[in-house]
């Protein structure tokens, strides 16, 4: 719940600051409408000079101008001094020095000195600046946006049941780990937990980006902010507030928006010698106007302010973050969370991956995964049947398996177990065994089917027998199971020229049979925990850059020290904080989604710095006059508006990434 208040404590000074800027621009329009009639150049190009001028005009005009200045300006004046306090000058002293500057004159002019004052031009500069910042901070808001809808996915309190078996609303602050609490259908749950009564679907599309209802029974994980399906169910908590999946969501997010990136040092530094370049070019533009083209002084300072104004980085200030930030909302929602972004940009030159075989290309569970007949009278999915219907009476691993491959039953009857070999029953009437290979050697009882058992026995599977009336009609292959995306995933990244890999503790065979199954060329088996990370140095000895992903305790030290570790966010904590991105999902082809995203993130990058910076080689001339001599001249307010529509084209830009999928 801290982090909750945490994110909602910044969303709310995102608004306030969408807000003053608004007010402080309406303010300022308003002002900015008498100014404009009272102003000398607008009177005699409206042909007002008769109508409006009066004495005294110019003090009203002053005045009003005064409040523009320091109302309007105030958050440029404010920005002035905290860049020169900190020794970083930017945007905000361009834009302090050029309405500074502009207003100081113009008062001198008011009070006596011989000049023109410009202060129509110092009104709308300011006021097109605060309309600029205005639309920035509602694109910053916007690309943030994510984190509060994450944050706002926990209901506001819970149904907590009582030793009495009552049910008590209580806030969430309240709930404890190994509180009871009841998630009726269509409620969101309140806290981490798993079930401990009912059975239920559910909606976990917000936090992981899978679709799917995920079908829940006693003893299943379920996440706080999921949403129930169609069942009523209890669930004892196991998480709450920090400690809670979705807090630790917001936190990994909170840190890789804020965490600086080697393209935002770049743009920095840019940003720096553009603000130099800028105050540069403005005083050189004062003194070729002034001095060598001896025009008048206010027409030299007006080039020199406008000059200033739009050489302004803001564009480049925003161009890096604003894109982080989308990028980092896209990644979120996909259940693709990064907590290094400088690993996130180096993801885009991945020369190999190298993936950890158990509960990353397969499931890490038993399975089912041929089933061989040797007899014409009885079918595949008959000897499938008539096995896990014996299996379901047993809680063995094995059994486990069998039974879970499919739903068909018989009837069983006089069930019982053969001792380190098997089980036995009259199913449908027939009876019944399953045995090991053990069972058949001691009975001599001859296989049939030679070629297909020792393919099995070569890919390191299980194998156990069928006998209907102590005839043995067929065998059963086990194996932990290989994901269904897995084969897909290693297609794709072979596409993007990049390497996979596979490193595993499992025997040869087990290890051979999975990467042909998947499409791996190169893979290292009987691997021990403490080599792992020996392996990933080899690779990366061949000149690679490499990434890995796993989700065991024993791949944290390779997650380590791979270029990019990517922790499975199913697998164990261990292996999640040693990552650099973490996946929620364990599904291997969101590996292929973040490289992806990577290489979308980092093109818009260079495409915003590319705008930010490659505007300024036209924007500064065309602000110095460069076209005068074509008549062709532009005023403070037109180069504001113009930087203005660089930053609003770059915050565009960034908003385009949403288009990835």
């Amino acid at each position: 719940m801290e982090e909750h208040h945490k994110q909602h404590s910044q969303h709310n000074h995102h608004q306030h600051m969408v807000a003053d800027f608004k007010k402080r621009f309406i303010v300022s329009i308003i002002i900015t409408i008498p100014v404009l009639l009272l102003s000398p150049l607008i009177q005699t190009f409206l042909k007002l000079e008769e109508t409006i001028k009066f004495p005294g005009d110019a003090y009203v005009i002053f005045g009003l101008s005064t409040i523009i200045f320091f109302y309007g300006g105030w958050p440029f004046l404010k920005g002035l001094y905290n860049e020169l306090k900190s020794k970083q000058p930017g945007m905000m002293t361009l834009i302090g020095l050029a309405i500074s500057v502009a207003y100081i004159y113009s008062s001198a002019v008011v009070f006596g000195l011989e000049g023109k004052f410009f202060f129509w031009e110092l009104a709308t500069l300011i006021v097109v600046m605060l309309l600029g910042h205005w639309i920035e901070m509602k694109s910053i808001m916007g690309a943030s946006n994510a984190l509060t809808q994450i944050a706002r996915l926990m209901p506001k309190d819970a149904h907590r049941i009582t030793s009495g078996n009552k049910t008590v609303n209580i806030p969430l602050e309240e709930l404890k780990v190994g509180d009871e609490v009841l998630v009726k259908p269509g409620e969101k749950f309140p806290a981490d937990g798993s079930i401990v009564k009912g059975e239920t679907s559910v909606n976990e599309s917000m936090l992981t980006g899978e679709s799917r209802l995920v079908i829940k029974k006693i003893g299943a994980q379920v996440i706080g902010g999921s949403i129930n399906g169609e069942g009523s169910v209890t669930v004892e908590v196991k998480k709450t507030g920090k400690d809670s999946f979705l807090s630790g969501v917001i936190k990994l997010v909170q840190e890789a928006q804020e965490s600086k990136s080697r393209t935002q040092n770049l743009a920095n530094r840019a940003a720096f010698w553009l603000t130099i370049i800028g105050i540069s070019a403005g005083v050189i533009t004062l003194v070729v106007w002034l001095v060598l083209l001896k025009q008048e002084f206010v027409f030299s300072l007006e080039r020199s302010v406008t000059v200033m104004v739009i050489t302004c980085p803001h564009a480049l200030g925003l161009a890096i973050p604003l894109v982080v930030a989308v990028s980092t909302a896209i990644s979120a929602r996909n259940g693709l969370l990064i907590r290094d972004r400088a690993a996130f940009e180096r993801a885009r030159n991945i020369d190999a991956i190298i993936f950890d075989k158990t509960g990353t290309l397969t499931k890490g569970e038993f399975g089912v995964t041929d089933t061989l007949t040797f007899t014409n009278n009885t079918s595949e999915k008959e000897l499938l049947k008539y096995a896990a219907s014996l299996e379901a009476q047993s809680s063995h691993p094995i059994a486990k398996a069998i039974t879970k491959a499919t739903d068909d039953r018989y009837e069983v009857v006089k069930f019982k177990s053969i001792t380190g070999k098997g089980a036995e029953g009259i199913v449908n009437g027939k009876d019944i065994k399953i045995v090991s290979p053990g069972y058949l050697k001691e009975n001599n009882i001859v296989i049939k089917n030679h070629n297909n058992i020792d393919m099995l026995a070569s890919q390191g599977k299980t194998i156990v027998y069928i006998l209907i009336e102590n005839r043995l009609v067929g065998a059963i292959g086990l194996a932990d199971i290989i994901r269904d995306e897995s084969k897909e995933a290693i297609k794709k990244l072979k596409e993007m020229n990049i390497k996979p890999m596979m490193l595993t503790g499992d025997n040869k065979q087990v290890a051979k049979w999975v990467a042909e199954e998947v499409g791996i060329e190169e893979y290292f088996a009987e691997v021990l925990p403490q080599d792992k990370s020996d392996k990933v140095k080899e690779i990366q000895s061949r000149g690679l850059i490499v990434a890995m992903t796993g989700d065991g305790i024993n791949d944290a030290p390779a997650l380590a020290q791979a270029d990019i570790g990517i922790a499975i966010g199913a697998g164990t904590d261990v292996a999640v904080e040693t990552a650099d991105i973490i996946l929620v999902r364990s599904n291997p082809l969101d590996v292929v989604s973040i490289l992806d995203l990577s290489k979308a993130t980092y093109r818009k990058m260079l495409q915003n710095l590319g705008w930010a910076t490659g505007y300024n080689v036209f924007a500064i001339p065309l602000a110095a006059g460069v076209l005068f001599p074509l008549g062709i001249i532009l005023n403070p307010a037109v180069g504001a508006a113009l930087m203005s529509l660089s930053t609003v084209i770059v915050a565009i830009n960034a908003r385009f990434l949403r288009v990835f999928k």
